[in-house]
């Protein structure tokens, strides 16, 4: 008893000399396992293979323990003294406490009972789980079967939580779920082998043995046909039987029991501003009317006067802006990419090691998902990053925004920025994977811009179709707003866009269910583009003939992704150094 009384007072007074700096630091490190430990497919992805046969807990009862769990992280970061820290430091412990902050908050409001937002919900995620995981030998192979065996509890902690939701009516509403249960379906296959995650074993790597080949199929085969086919029938029976018969009509996040405040919540959380609804609304109408006015100037020089209408439908129906079958498509973004690629040293001092690939969509997706996106690499960069292009229904993939599509999805946007962010050294590994959806989508908007000064744009329709994009993002501050803070209807949405843009009907409607799906998270787009164009002209304007956009892009990138307010930070604290 004694000895442990001495140990106890050792480790005390050691805790009490323990610089608040450590303490930080030893706060990061342990929250860092804590995630590694209850998220294993996160864990998988940084290259911690502890529990690579394993899923999260997805059940209320876990969400709870982990908005408590929060809570103690928060409670031990208020003890910490920030005045005692360095600069870098106290932007570290901003930057937690935000996260913290937003994860106790989110959980108030109920978002752990809104698990579906209609992109990359967690049956198409789990559905390619084949691609988002090693299977280098035998021993990635039975993980990878253990995760296949997981799955009911894994589905089961979904459905529940949506059970939850429907008891107090913190449900979606009922028009986005108009072709969603396809995305379900797409995986309840007579045939396991007729299954995505049946994949992997149809090609084996050399290292297995073909014995262990056989046997390792015909487990896929039951383990597929006998647990996880039959998750798949239990979500769509239960999404078609319940959930979706209480949905409601009304289309506006703040229609539901405590919407307002969440909505307001998105709001700041997705912008990282402090800023309302009403102050984005009115931001995204100026900013419709600039843009128009550029599209506009393209309209006359083009020969069709004030004819907007008339320049947008000989856009959308003649043939030369359209390509005839998904390899086309594919090799036009290709030839982009690579023009850019050879471009970029103009732009940058500082470029991502890890590489990045060209793929489409998945069919079982495509029908009703967006025109591309980015899928990250991993950590340890065994998988390089992927951008998804859209091959479904070419006549709404237009050729002339393929590169503004290219920029934002790929280099200098997404990949490079989130390959360089995974790289960066000397940071807490919280910041490494840190996901703020103004800087990260900002970035990219940013980056489509980025087209004009290394001449990418080299016809007025390339140009155009920059402009349509941008004008795109700058309609969700209206639309999104609209719809779910002013009680816009979804074909008022609709009609607002498609009178100001070029974006095709198809797509158009396919945004605007996006944007009743998942609120609030196509305002950061815009508003973080607009903070980068600021930071960049007011360092323009201050350093003059001493700018340097390679030196600022290093300020900009060079502390991963975060809150805006602290990127202006960083920017006018380089100027600043910069006139010294």
């Amino acid at each position: 008893m004694y000895r442990f009384l001495r140990l106890l007072v050792v480790a005390l007074f050691a805790m009490s000399c323990t610089s608040d700096s450590d303490k930080l630091q030893n706060l990061f490190d342990d929250h860092w396992e804590y995630r590694l430990e209850t998220s294993p497919m996160f864990a998988t992805g940084q290259g911690d293979h502890r529990a690579n046969d394993r899923l999260s807990d997805t059940s209320p009862e876990a969400y709870s323990r982990m908005n408590d769990e929060t809570r103690n992280f928060l409670d031990r970061l208020d003890q910490i003294n920030r005045d005692a820290l360095d600069d870098d430091s106290k932007i570290n412990y901003d930057i937690f406490r935000i996260q913290l902050e937003n994860s106790i908050r989110a959980y108030e409001l109920n978002d752990h009972l809104l698990p579906l937002n209609g992109w990359w919900d967690y049956h198409a995620t789990f559905a390619d789980l084949g691609n988002r995981v090693p299977l280098n030998n035998s021993e990635d192979y039975e993980n990878y079967l253990k995760r296949l065996q997981a799955f009911p509890e894994y589905n089961s902690g979904y459905i529940d939580r949506m059970k939850l939701g429907l008891e107090i009516g913190f449900v979606r509403p009922r028009i986005v779920f108009g072709d969603y249960l396809a995305s379900v379906e797409a995986h309840i296959k007579e045939d396991a082998e007729e299954s995505t995650l049946f994949e992997p074993f149809k090609n084996y790597p050399s290292a297995i043995s073909e014995d262990d080949q056989s046997r390792l199929s015909d487990e896929a085969r039951q383990i597929i046909s006998e647990t996880v086919i039959p998750e798949f029938v239990r979500l769509h029976d239960f999404l078609r039987d319940e959930y979706i018969p209480n949905t409601p009509e009304r289309i506006g996040i703040t229609e539901v029991p405590g919407g307002e405040a969440y909505y307001d919540y998105l709001v700041k959380m997705y912008t990282t501003m402090d800023i309302t609804p009403d102050e984005i609304h009115q931001t995204g109408l100026d900013e419709v009317a600039r843009i128009r006015a550029e599209m506009m100037g393209i309209v006359e020089e083009e020969g069709f006067g004030d004819d907007f209408d008339g320049f947008i439908n000989f856009l959308r129906t003649d043939p030369q802006f359209y390509a005839e079958t998904p390899e086309e498509l594919m090799k036009e973004t290709a030839y982009v990419l690579k023009l850019m690629d050879g471009k970029l040293p103009e732009l940058f001092k500082t470029l991502p090691r890890l590489p990045y690939g060209i793929m489409p969509v998945p069919d079982y997706l495509a029908p009703r998902t967006a025109t591309a996106y980015y899928s990250r690499g991993t950590a340890d960069r065994t998988r390089a990053g992927f951008y998804a292009v859209n091959t479904y229904d070419l006549n709404s993939r237009p050729l002339y925004e393929v590169t503004a599509l290219s920029l934002h999805e790929a280099v200098p946007g997404h990949h490079l920025q989130i390959a360089l962010q995974q790289e960066l050294e000397d940071m807490p590994k919280f910041r490494s994977v840190a996901g703020f959806t103004a800087y990260v989508e900002g970035w990219a908007l940013y980056s489509e811009r980025l087209g004009l000064d290394v001449d990418m744009y080299d016809d007025p329709y390339q140009n155009f179709g920059r402009l349509s994009y941008e004008m795109w993002r700058a309609l969700r501050l209206v639309v999104d707003t609209g719809m779910h803070a002013k009680g816009w209807t979804r074909d008022e949405a609709i009609e607002f866009m498609a009178s100001n843009s070029a974006l095709a009907l198809h797509n158009i409607r396919s945004e605007v269910n996006r944007y009743i799906f998942w609120p609030g998270q196509a305002l950061a787009y815009k508003m973080g583009e607009i903070k980068i164009r600021e930071l960049r002209e007011r360092a323009e304007t201050e350093l003059g003939d001493d700018f340097d956009l390679r030196e600022f892009h290093d300020v900009v990138l060079l502390s991963g992704s975060i809150p805006l307010s602290v990127l202006e930070n960083n920017v006018d604290n380089w100027i600043a150094d910069s006139k010294d």
